[in-house]
């Protein structure tokens, strides 16, 4: 007998018998519980998004309304833009007169004729007085008085010129007569704003539409007042 045998044991073998043995795995039956349990949770956030994204389908139509809507109203009410004139007047009950302050010839006559074919009606055409030759930068200096600008005649001449400048009439000018506008030559001058982008221009400040021909004195329906 060996010292490492418990005592009574007297060196018998022993084996183990029976059927039943210790399981090291879950029972199938929970397993399938589990799964099932997993399952139903899917289902249900699955079914839960699609009612969310059924919501937000039919509820994106009056959404986008309000939203445009909203976009309306503030281009309605836009800040910087100037407000919209009815009594503007038509562009043929606006004298003009040229004056060239820059060195090129026949600068005067030719920016008349521009704006007449505009339906201005062209008063004076000459150089600018001394006063005026060679010292005016911008593309022009538009002149008028206050009855010129409570008229609207600047502001509608001023549609036809990016860029130009406005003062008061020279002394034994014009005066401040309403519906009569000094258009000064200067050096930054090219050219006339093109027709078509001053008809857009002096639409909007008159609330209208230009007409298809681009002639800003032309037919007008309402519109929308001017984005910003």
């Amino acid at each position: 007998m060996s010292m490492l045998t418990p005592p009574g044991l007297g060196g018998k073998k022993f084996r183990v018998t029976g059927d039943v043995y210790p399981r090291m795995r879950p029972p199938r039956r929970r397993r399938r519980a589990i799964l099932a349990a997993l399952t139903t949770l899917v289902l249900l956030g699955l079914l839960g998004y699609g009612t969310l994204e059924l919501v937000d389908v039919f509820s994106g139509d009056e959404d986008s309304s309000e939203a445009r809507a909203g976009q309306v109203a503030e281009k309605q009410d836009c800040p910087g833009a100037p407000p919209a004139r009815a009594d503007l007047p038509e562009p043929s009950a606006i004298t003009v007169n040229v004056y060239n302050a820059t060195q090129r010839q026949g600068l005067a006559q030719d920016t008349a004729d521009a704006l007449a074919e505009r339906g201005f009606t062209i008063g004076e055409v000459a150089n600018a007085p001394a006063s005026l030759d060679g010292k005016v930068s911008a593309p022009a200096l538009l002149l008028g008085g206050a009855a010129a600008e409570r008229s609207g005649a600047l502001t509608v001449l001023g549609t036809q010129l990016e860029g130009a400048d406005t003062g008061a009439p020279q002394p034994g000018g014009h005066g401040d007569e309403p519906d009569t506008v000094d258009f000064v030559i200067g050096d930054g001058f090219t050219r006339l704003s093109p027709a078509g982008e001053s008809a857009r221009r002096l639409a909007e400040l008159s609330g209208q539409e230009a007409s298809p021909s681009g002639d800003p004195s032309g037919s007008a329906s309402a519109s929308e007042s001017p984005a910003c």
